[in-house]
């Protein structure tokens, strides 16, 4: 696996909460969004990658209250995306999907077979879900559209759109399907 894993091993780790929570004090005795509608109000919901250099609202230009944001490891249409998709769609007002996938994604140095070995040999079972390592962020979010626009499970799918946002610019790559 081509993931430096000493920075995952526990070494020189110092927990991050305490100072979260003291931020969170802070943060909401200025807290001036209370009451806004559950749903979001330019009824768009984004699903992106968990990446911490991916700051969703602002590279989109969104408030508080506009968009729901669905995020997981390479922003992948997943049986829980789609669950969540469904459930935004239905209940909560969004008509409009926009997936934001990035250059220098982990997900690209991630052997899908390789890590399910180290899994079963460390605790005795292989995972039974999918990684859905990737090489081009490209091909991936091309992906991505095609498997929302196949599920009986999202109704709206008439503005689905895709983008690779490019982690050291800053830009968004509009991915046409297809």
């Amino acid at each position: 696996m081509d993931l430096d894993r000493s920075a995952t091993d526990g070494a020189e780790f110092e927990p991050s909460a305490g100072r979260f929570v003291d931020f969170n004090a802070a943060y909401a005795d200025r807290f001036e969004h209370g009451g806004l509608p559950v749903e979001p109000s330019a009824r768009v919901a984004v699903v992106a990658c968990m990446d911490s250099r991916m700051p969703i609202f602002q590279i989109l230009g969104m408030q508080y209250g506009e968009a729901h944001v669905i995020r997981n490891a390479g922003g992948v249409i997943t049986d829980d995306v789609i669950r969540s998709l469904c459930l935004s769609q239905r209940y909560l007002g969004t008509r409009e999907i926009i997936l934001l996938h990035h250059t220098d994604c982990g997900l690209q140095r991630v052997s899908e077979d390789q890590l399910k070995s180290e899994l079963q040999a460390e605790i005795g079972i292989k995972p039974w879900w999918s990684v859905e390592s990737f090489s081009d962020p490209y091909v991936d979010t091309r992906q991505s559209i095609e498997r929302l626009r196949l599920t009986p499970f999202v109704p709206h799918k008439d503005h689905i759109r895709g983008f690779v946002y490019d982690v050291d610019t800053g830009r968004l790559d509009e991915v046409t399907s297809g």
